[in-house]
């Protein structure tokens, strides 16, 4: 390992079939109602939709469905990928060992269902490029003299969340889970801490990590991280959720693997979500340097101590 754990030319290579795309994530919970304080609070958009709840962003997408269960567990995650792509995909699931599925859960029809390495269950299915296309530039440029900076506190306006930028998962087995999705959907590791986390990126133009994998004993959400415009709209973030009573969690902070700014929220069921800004972007074809960086070096670079709740995985 080299001062800064790179190791050139590790990200590229991969099968010849990728999503492209998170399309949405669905968890079940046990009471909507307190799902929709939460999400309202958060500040995404919400419709009611034969018996689920639906978490929109300002780009217009439906990023979240929100189930009622007994407890709060992921109920299924849905991946975009380019129609030519979809057979290529189904036989590259049939090759990792993929356990298919033929009834698909809540309606949710059509795509490629299937049971990960893990046993988390997931769709695939032809659908638009929601990741971005390029690097989203992030709003942090300086005042100039002789303009005043900050509104009065009365002007601030709600943070509402762009777009999704990624999902958390815990696993009992992060190089297993790595590798079922490197084999069986194309997504490329960007970096790593041994084996305790891991982040991956879809090939086609994508964020530093479109999914993340973490160390526990048992599968389980961790969270969602919605992205935001700027450094101050995560600030700004965390204050409105502590103004709804929502004042657990950690940050504000930057991370280390993937760059972002960062405030978690602890959601009522015990994991997170992130108001995330200015995250590293992997261009299409780009030969990320993978890292694999040592833990006490991997997390975040500055921010406040990480509470001891953050990587409890209340569904172990």
């Amino acid at each position: 390992m080299n001062t800064n754990g790179a190791q050139p030319g590790t990200a590229a290579a991969g099968p010849r079939y990728a999503v492209h795309s998170i399309d949405h994530y669905a968890l079940e919970v046990p009471d909507l109602a307190v799902a929709e304080h939460f999400l309202d609070a958060f500040g995404l958009t919400l419709r009611h939709n034969a018996g689920w709840l639906e978490a929109y962003a300002t780009d217009g997408h439906c990023w979240a469905r929100f189930h009622e269960g007994e407890h709060k567990r992921l109920a299924y995650l849905s991946f975009n990928c380019y129609a030519e792509d979809l057979a290529g995909i189904r036989q590259q699931l049939a090759d990792a060992g993929a356990a298919f599925v033929n009834d698909a859960p809540h309606g949710q029809a059509g795509g490629i269902w299937f049971f990960d390495a893990d046993g988390n269950l997931v769709q695939v299915k032809a659908g638009p490029k929601t990741s971005p296309d390029a690097k989203i530039k992030a709003g942090l440029e300086s005042t100039p003299a002789g303009q005043r900076g900050a509104l009065v506190r009365s002007q601030v306006q709600k943070v509402h969340p762009r777009r999704l930028s990624h999902v958390l998962l815990f696993s009992p087995n992060v190089p297993n889970l790595v590798a079922f999705y490197r084999d069986a959907l194309g997504l490329r590791l960007s970096d790593r801490s041994a084996d305790i986390i891991a982040f991956t990126h879809a090939p086609h133009g994508c964020d530093h990590h479109l999914l993340a994998l973490v160390k526990s004993s048992a599968k389980g959400w961790h969270h969602a991280a919605w992205d935001v415009a700027s450094v101050n709209e995560v600030g700004q973030g965390a204050a409105q959720m502590a103004n709804a009573g929502y004042t657990r969690g950690w940050g504000t902070g930057r991370h280390v693997l993937g760059s972002n700014y960062f405030f978690y929220v602890l959601d009522p069921w015990g994991s997170f979500c992130e108001f995330s800004a200015d995250i590293d972007y992997i261009p299409a074809g780009h030969d990320w340097p993978t890292g694999d960086f040592a833990p006490e070096d991997s997390l975040y670079q500055w921010g406040p101590d990480v509470p001891d709740y953050f990587i409890r995985n209340t569904e172990a």
